[in-house]
């Protein structure tokens, strides 16, 4: 009997949609991410990207920090919402 892939629930297709807002606001390509994160260590493809991307991959915990530190930005930017600033934060209260 096959097995049926795990699909992926809201905190992955979150991410994923992060990693390509976060990517295209730092001005880079698919496969200069996937370059990076190859440099760091962990070889990635411009392909898996694109999957991940449009949450047709899994984006397992080294990706997710090989991406984050890529992109410069912590591995909790990626996983959680961004939060709006309220007129407290503003104020430094």
């Amino acid at each position: 009997m096959a097995t049926r892939p795990v699909e992926i629930g809201p905190a992955g297709l979150h991410t994923a949609r992060a990693i390509e807002h976060i990517r295209l606001a730092r001005g880079l390509t698919q496969r200069q991410l996937a370059a990076r994160c190859t440099a760091l260590g962990r070889p990635m493809t411009n392909t898996a990207l694109s999957r991940t991307e449009r949450a047709h991959r899994r984006c397992d915990i080294d990706d997710l920090v090989a991406l984050a530190t890529a992109l410069g930005v912590p591995p909790t930017t990626l996983l959680l919402p961004l939060t709006s600033v309220s007129s407290d934060d503003r104020r430094g209260c």
